[in-house]
């Protein structure tokens, strides 16, 4: 193949191969009667050598001195660039990932940092639920006022609202403990706390879309996850107190 060919063929410029000729990185095996250059399927084979560890970061000098190791083995050269690109890649899915959870995150309103929503959420990511509650909620006046709230709302804004959920749930967790019926005015008050912090952090709750989020809590496993880790039995524990408030207020 001619220069040219090879540059077409290979997505470089007739420069490029000029000059890898030029400083010994790839010769041409063969010349025409009139001088041009002539590449065979080894020069070929070397060129995407070049490009793959080019591609991965490494210098000419570096690559030429790898190539031309009378020692190396091509089987490990592949191995090697094999292993190099798994690790780019699994970077660069890292990257992604992390980009789309921004993009999530602030689809959802929550102008944070990922230090900062660290530092409110721990381990659980919001944003993961984004598209379902869209999809769900886009289209409610509660999805538009929970967006308009969420977007307005700061660092220290979440970390008073994640107080307030903290200390709610922790009182559930002690009424379980203590034996205190689900369906008792105790458990119910509480529910109607929950229900109250619903109202003024996110959107009007209603005592009936606040029995369909406590159904929420035993139907869906996510969210019976969330409650179990602070106390075994708490998910149904509130679901029952929310929905028991619900009718009490019916």
């Amino acid at each position: 193949m001619n220069v040219g060919e090879v540059a077409a063929l290979a997505g470089v410029t007739v420069r490029t191969l000029h000059h890898y000729d030029r400083i010994g990185l790839l010769q041409p095996s063969g010349r025409t009667a009139a001088g041009y250059r002539q590449y065979s399927p080894a020069d070929l084979d070397r060129l995407h050598q070049v490009l793959l560890y080019r591609e991965l970061g490494f210098p000419l000098e570096e690559v030429a001195t790898l190539l031309d190791d009378p020692s190396a083995d091509p089987a490990e050269h592949l191995r090697r660039q094999h292993r190099l690109l798994r690790d780019r890649l699994e970077r660069t899915s890292a990257m992604v990932a992390a980009v789309e959870k921004e993009m999530e995150a602030r689809a959802m309103g929550i102008s944070l940092t990922p230090e900062e929503r660290f530092e409110v959420f721990g381990d659980w990511l919001p944003e993961e639920y984004a598209a379902e509650a869209e999809e769900k909620w886009g289209g409610t006046d509660a999805w538009a006022q929970s967006q308009q709230r969420t977007r307005a709302m700061s660092k220290d804004d979440w970390l008073r609202v994640k107080a307030e959920s903290d200390d709610v749930e922790a009182r559930f967790a002690a009424a379980l403990r203590s034996g205190v019926p689900a369906d008792s005015e105790q458990a119910m008050d509480l529910a109607e706390e929950h229900r109250q912090q619903i109202s003024r952090n996110f959107y009007d709750c209603s005592p009936e879309m606040h029995a369909g989020l406590g159904r929420m809590y035993v139907e869906d496993e996510r969210f019976t996850a969330y409650y179990e880790r602070v106390a075994p039995g708490l998910a149904q524990y509130v679901s029952t107190a929310v929905q028991a408030n619900a009718a009490r207020h019916a």
